[in-house]
This record gives C-alpha cells, structure tokens and sequence, in this order.
C-alpha cells in the first residue's frame, strides 16, 4: 500500500494570462489561496486547464515556484510534467521537483503510440530521473493512447507510482484496475460529472476543473461522500451537472476560464492555438451560471 496524495477535490487550475499572453502571477497567487480557504484538498498546476502544453519550461518552473509560496505547505501541490519525448518529460519532472512540488503528475505519452513496454519504460524513466512520487494522467481524448489495466498493473510495481487520474470516462476500465491493482495504485476521477460514481468504486477524489468555479460545492460532494452520506452526495452530483456540461461546452479551459472573466476575475485569454468561445455557447454559459447564482 502506497502513501494517499490527498483524499477529497484537487483543483486542476486555470492559468491567468495578461492581454498580451504573460503569465499573470499575481492574479494566480490570489485564485490559489482562495482556493484553499474555501477548502479543496490538493492544487493541480501545469495541467490541462492550466494550459501546460503552450507554456514554456520556465513559465511552468516559475509557476510551480509561485503556488509553493501561497500554498505554504497547506496542501499537497502537484505540478503536471508531461510530454511525448522522455526525457523532455523527465527534466520538467526534476524542475517540478527543484521548485517544491510535492508530486508530479505525468500525462501518457501523445502522438507517438507507445506500446505496452514503452509506456513502461517511459515512466520508469521518468521516476528514476525526479525521485517524486507521480500521478500517471490518462486522458485518450487528448493524447490518443489509452492505458489498459494490465499495464496499470505493471506499473503500480513502480514504488513512486503512486495514483492515476483517470479522464477516460470509463468506469468499468477503473473498475477493472482496482480489481488488478488493490491498494497498489489510487484512482482520482478526471471528469467532474463522474466524481460520486468513482467514489462509489473506490476512488480517493477527483482532479476537478468546476472547482475553479465552485470550489465548496465539489469538495462538499466528495465531504458528504466520505462521511456515507451516498445519496446526498448522488443529489449533489446531478444538482452540478448542468454546470459541469457547461463549463466542457468547448474545449477544455476555455469555457472555464470565459466562465472567470464573466466573474470578473480577468483570467485574460487563452493562447492560441485556443480561442474564444462562439457568442452562443458564451450566452448559454452565462446563462447557467447566473442560474446558481454564481454570477
């Protein structure tokens, strides 16, 4: 059995970026420390929300740096290191680490189609080189690679392979791997909208994107879940769902981060090659967020 990360909502955050495309690490400091005294359990940076695969290696060391600083050891930092070439991924690992994240999380190699051995070694690799307990991120709508159970098996053998975020969307495959894996390996939820349902199988939380809008409302659900309240979680679960659709009405950050700027929070916007949401889905977004009264 390996040491849990962080039990409850880990918040994949959004990225603030000035007009001009900088990184505005002001306005980040101060959504992460809002973030953790509305409660959640983990900060998540350098994701996929967090735009990682259009920062450079200095922005995502530099941000790392500036959310050790408000995080303060309050909670678990986790910082995204991923990429297709290994050793590129290795050395965002080791910055992840010189910087003061407490884990990495490493998406699956993308593009290159990776067979089963080569994912192995891939993460073998990885770990050998940071010495950083990881968080392996499958998400096949993104990188074209979906890591089978059998493979999760093989790499829960690796002493700092400690959990997987699982955004394939499929609850049977984690099913599949608890019953493969036991307490090898935990399992995060990496959709929002199958937070209880995960939970219910054994998961130990979700990796959340809505938590960047709705940070007491996700942490509660996975609260109540913890303490048996199943039923009111499940009720908290489909009262968000609206939201949730929403806020993955396009491409993800971009509804969440239109969805800060509409909140006046001027998270600025999302580089190129994402744009700006079409007039329609910004409306319909407005539209539910006013409806939870969160705008």
């Amino acid at each position: 059995m390996k040491n849990t990360i962080f039990t409850g909502c880990g918040v994949a955050t959004v990225t603030p970026m000035r007009r001009d495309g900088s990184v505005d690490f002001k306005k980040y400091a101060d959504h992460i420390d809002e973030l953790i005294q509305k409660g959640v359990d983990a900060i998540i940076v350098n994701g996929t929300t967090g735009e990682s695969a259009t920062l450079s290696d200095e922005e995502q060391y530099n941000i790392i740096c500036c959310a050790k600083d408000v995080i303060n050891r309050r909670v678990p930092l986790i910082a995204g290191a991923g990429s297709n070439n290994t050793h590129h991924a290795a050395k965002l690992a080791l910055n992840a680490r010189n910087a003061g994240a407490d884990t990495v999380l490493s998406v699956t190699p993308y593009y290159n189609k990776a067979n089963e051995n080569g994912i192995i070694e891939h993460y073998s690799f990885i770990t050998k080189y940071c010495q950083l307990p990881t968080i392996v991120y499958n998400v096949p709508s993104r990188t074209g690679l979906n890591i089978k159970p059998e493979t999760y098996a093989k790499l829960a053998e690796n002493p700092f392979i400690c959990a997987v975020k699982e955004a394939s969307g499929n609850l049977a495959q984690a099913e599949k791997v608890f019953s493969l894996c036991g307490d090898k390996i935990d399992i995060y939820s990496g959709s929002d909208e199958l937070t209880v349902p995960f939970l219910s199988i054994g998961a130990k939380g979700v990796i959340s994107v809505a938590a960047n809008i709705v940070p007491k409302e996700m942490q509660s659900l996975c609260s109540l879940y913890f303490e048996g309240k199943n039923l009111e979680a499940a009720r908290k679960q489909i009262e968000l769902f609206p939201l949730i659709d929403a806020l993955f009405s396009d491409v993800n950050p971009i509804p969440v981060k239109e969805a800060l700027n509409m909140l006046g929070k001027d998270f600025g916007p999302c580089r190129l090659p994402l744009c700006e949401m079409e007039e329609a889905k910004k409306e319909h977004l407005r539209f539910v967020l006013e409806h939870y009264g969160i705008l």
